[in-house]
Formats: C-alpha cells, structure tokens, sequence
C-alpha cells in the first residue's frame, strides 16, 4: 500500500499567463491576496516555507524530502498538454527531476486536459465553469502523441511509478476525453497508445480514470482503463455553500464502494485535507455564486480530521482493489489556492504530514 500525492505545477511564470495577467504572475498572488469572507473564514493561507518557484531544485527538493519523510511514498505531477503544447512542465523537467529527490522519489504523471484559466480571480459568475477554450481536444493520433511523448520523457527512469509492473498513468477529466472520443474511438485510441509502447520497448500502461461521471463509469472498462479513482474528493459540488469537513468526508468514503462496483475496475481511494477555492474567485460579499470557484468551502478542516480521513482509506483500499499493489491519494502536496495541501502552514505547522505520518 503506497501513499501518492498530487502536485500541481503551476507555481512558475509562464508566456501565456504572462500575456493574460501581468509579467511574471503566478497564484502567489491569489493566496495572498485572499481575505475571510464569512465569519471563521481561514484566510489566507500562508505557506510557513514562504512562497517558492517551482522551477527551483532546491525549494523542491526541500519540501519533497519532507513529505517524503512524513509518508508519501510518491507525487503524481499533472501534465498539461493540448495537441502538443505544454504548459507548467518546467515544475517537473527542472524544479522535481533537476533535484537529487527527483532521481529516487517514484513520480507519475496525470493528463491535466484542460488548460490554465486566462482570468484569475474569475469574475463573470454568468460563465460556465469550464470555458470551452480551456478544454484540450484529442483524437487517436493524438492521444497516442501523448503517449509517446510521455513515454520517452519519463517512463525509461527506475523511478518512474508503477502498478504491477504497468507505467501509471491517469486523465483528469475522463468524462471529457470518452465523450469527446466517442466510445469506440476512445478504446481505439488507448489501444493504439498500447502497441506503440510495446512496439518501442517500454513498459505496458496502467491508465487510470480519474472522476468519470455516471454516465461515463460503466464505460471504463471497454475502453480499456485499468482503474478509476479522484482527484479531489470531499466537496458536495451541488450543496451548501458552507460544509463540514467530517461529514463530507465520512459521505465521501461510503461511495467508495459503488464507485468500484459501476467500474467493475479496481478503485483508488482519494482524500484531501481541505477545499477553499476563495482565492480564484473575485470577493461578491454575501452575494456568493453557488459553483466553483466561490461555493462551496468546506469549513473545520483540522490534521486530525484530515489524518481519520486517510486511516479510513488505507483501511477501505483492500476491499475495493483486487491488485496486489494498491494506491492511495492525496490530493495535494501544494494546491494553495484551492486549500488542499500537505505542505506546512502557519496554522497548524507540519501537521498536515504528521497526520500522514501516523496514519501510516
């Protein structure tokens, strides 16, 4: 049983972010920025490292050898990537593998198909809450690109994690590349990516869903994914404004089950310590937008809170994966401006790895 924890890896100026908002932007600012907007409100979030570059071998490493040290056993980076353009990969081409950590900490990489947002903090409430243009379009051909691109990057290294022998890798927004595909050309394309990697010498892939919809779930498995699991999973995106972090997570874990039952796929458990996307979203006062980034935020998060949350996973993975080799997430090392990190803050220290530490 592993502990694999997400990193985001957009802590770095980049050109597009720099023409959408000002020179050297990065969400620094957001979390900074953020004030409480209810009473009780934990804003900001202050990072007790002090902000970094995440381009930085030094400033990642530190903090990796310190997750490292609470319990993650791996980090698993997103990868934008949209027709061949990339973004953010500098996090993990310099900032993770430049470091002595990024040489024998296990990494995977998820598929990240969506782009970053071009407006932060979001203030038209009256837009959907994922633009179209933000979408990353794929076909056979391209998502075997990926593959490939992937493959060759980060595969050959000893490092690289893997799930019974197979390469992980995952796509965060399934729902939209099977109904993008279509079904059939979906399963096309994963099996085409397959005999590519075979035909070129590397190992076989363990694709994983992450957050298929109803519709999309029952899917999976003809299409050729391996197992599905989360991202973030603790919000109840079409409830209150205001949730409890115990119950959400309680609730969250008794779907466990059905999620592996409508895959008929091996399930991964995801937990996250918190979720308060306030620092994307422009300050309405009372007036909250009842979708992401204002509503919900789910309030009471605490180390012990989130340390029972994990416990209940590790404890749950066998019953809900036949694999002999299980993954349990955590979502995330470092999402400042969504409020699910691992890394110390100055309210509760290092607690949040603590509570990965003796939950282990």
């Amino acid at each position: 049983m592993r502990i694999a924890a997400y990193v985001y890896p957009g802590w770095h100026p980049i050109p597009e972010r720099d023409a959408s908002f000002h020179p050297g932007f990065t969400e620094w600012e957001l979390v900074a920025g953020c004030r409480p907007r209810f009473p009780g409100h934990r804003q900001p979030r202050v990072p007790q490292l002090g902000t970094y570059d995440d381009r930085d071998p030094a400033e990642v490493g530190r903090r990796v050898r310190l997750a490292v040290e609470h319990g993650v056993d791996a980090l698993v980076y997103g990868l934008f990537w949209c027709r061949g353009k990339r973004v953010f990969e500098d996090a993990l081409d310099h900032g993770f593998l430049g470091s002595p950590e990024g040489a024998r900490v296990p990494f995977a990489v998820l598929w990240a198909n969506r782009m970053p947002r071009r407006v932060l903090p979001v203030r038209r409430r009256d837009l959907p809450v994922v633009d179209p243009a933000r979408q990353a379009p794929s076909d056979v051909d391209d998502f075997v690109r990926l593959v490939a691109t992937v493959a060759e990057a980060y595969f050959g290294r000893p490092n690289y994690l893997r799930v019974d022998g197979r390469a992980y890798f995952s796509i965060y927004d399934s729902t939209f590349f099977l109904r993008e595909l279509g079904p059939a050309d979906a399963a096309r394309a994963v099996a085409a990516a397959r005999a590519w990697l075979a035909a070129h010498g590397h190992p076989p892939l363990h694709l994983a869903a992450i957050e298929p919809s109803p519709e999309a779930i029952s899917l999976l498995r003809d299409v050729g994914f391996d197992s599905v699991t989360h991202y973030v999973h603790l919000p109840d995106w079409k409830g209150p404004p205001r949730q409890d972090y115990d119950e959400r997570a309680r609730a969250c874990a008794a779907q466990w089950p059905a999620f592996a039952r409508a895959a008929g796929l091996p399930y991964m458990p995801a937990v996250a310590p918190g979720w308060d996307a306030s620092p994307r979203a422009a300050d309405f006062g009372a007036e909250i937008p009842g979708k992401y980034p204002w509503s919900p935020v789910v309030v009471g998060e605490h180390p012990e809170r989130f340390g029972a949350a994990l416990r209940r996973a590790l404890a749950a993975a066998p019953s809900l994966s036949p694999l002999d080799d299980r993954l349990v997430f955590v979502a995330s090392l470092n999402e400042w401006s969504e409020g699910h990190y691992l890394e110390p803050d100055e309210r509760f220290g290092n607690g949040w790895l603590e509570a990965v530490r003796d939950a282990r």
